[in-house]
C-alpha cells in the first residue's frame, strides 16, 4: 500500500545542500510498508540481515531522484497494521513536471435546444424566433429556456418560481404571470401561443408548425 503526499521546500527535517535549494527541489513523501523497503541500520533486524525479498529504496526512485529517512510522525498510520517506514524522496522541479498528470478535460459545452421556430443557445445565452434575435432579461431567458428545454410538459407556477426564480424567492404564481406575458409578447403574434396556459395549473411549451 502506498500513501503519497507533496511538501514544500521548506519542510524536509534535514537540510540541503546549496547546491540542491538552488534548483527549487521538491519534496515528496512516499509511505512504504517495511516489507517493501530495505531496512536502513536503525530499524534493521537484530542480525542485520534485510528482509527475504526486500526491495531497494534506490529501486523504488525514478533516475536523478535522491531520498532522506522521513520523520515517523508525518507517516500515515493504519489502524491494525504495523507502522510503515518512509523516505523523503527529493525530486528535481523540471522532472516533477514533465510526469505531472495531464490537466482534466473541459466539460463539454451545453449543446442548442428548440425546434425549428424557437432555438435557445444555452452557452452564448441567446435566443432566436425563425432566426430572429429576442431581446430578453435574464429571467425571461432562463424562462423560455426552461419552457423550450421540456416541450409538451406542463409545469406548475411554483414548479417554475422553483426551477427559474431559486428556492430562495419570496413571491408567488403572479410573478410566473408577468414574465409569460412578457415572453408572449416578445414571441410576436404568430408564436405567442407557443406558450400554451393550462387552466388553474401553470404553463406548457408547444413547438409551433
Amino acid at each position: 500500500m502506498t500513501n503519497v503526499r507533496t511538501l514544500t521546500a521548506g519542510s524536509a527535517t534535514a537540510p540541503l545542500p546549496a547546491a540542491s535549494a538552488a534548483h527549487a527541489h521538491r519534496h515528496r513523501l512516499r509511505a512504504v510498508t517495511p516489507d517493501e523497503a530495505h531496512p536502513s541500520p536503525a530499524t534493521a533486524p537484530a542480525g542485520g540481515a534485510p528482509h527475504p525479498g526486500a526491495v531497494s529504496v534506490a529501486e523504488l526512485l525514478d533516475s536523478g531522484a535522491t531520498w532522506l529517512p522521513a520523520p515517523q510522525h508525518s507517516l500515515p498510520a493504519l489502524p491494525g497494521r504495523p507502522p510503515m517506514v518512509g523516505y523523503l524522496v527529493l525530486v528535481p522541479a523540471e522532472q516533477a513536471a514533465a510526469t505531472a498528470a495531464p490537466p482534466a478535460a473541459a466539460p463539454e459545452a451545453p449543446a442548442p435546444t428548440g425546434d425549428a421556430i424557437v432555438r435557445i443557445d444555452p452557452e452564448r445565452r441567446t435566443a432566436q424566433v425563425q432566426g430572429r434575435p429576442l431581446d430578453l432579461t435574464y429571467l425571461e431567458f432562463e424562462l423560455l429556456a426552461h419552457l423550450v428545454a421540456h416541450p409538451h410538459r406542463v409545469h406548475t407556477r411554483d414548479q417554475l418560481v422553483t426551477t427559474v426564480w431559486g428556492y430562495g424567492h419570496v413571491g408567488d404564481g403572479r410573478t410566473v404571470d408577468v414574465h409569460v406575458a412578457r415572453l408572449r409578447r416578445k414571441l410576436g403574434a404568430a408564436h405567442r401561443s407557443s406558450i400554451v396556459t393550462v387552466r388553474r395549473v401553470g404553463y406548457k411549451y408547444v413547438p409551433s408548425v
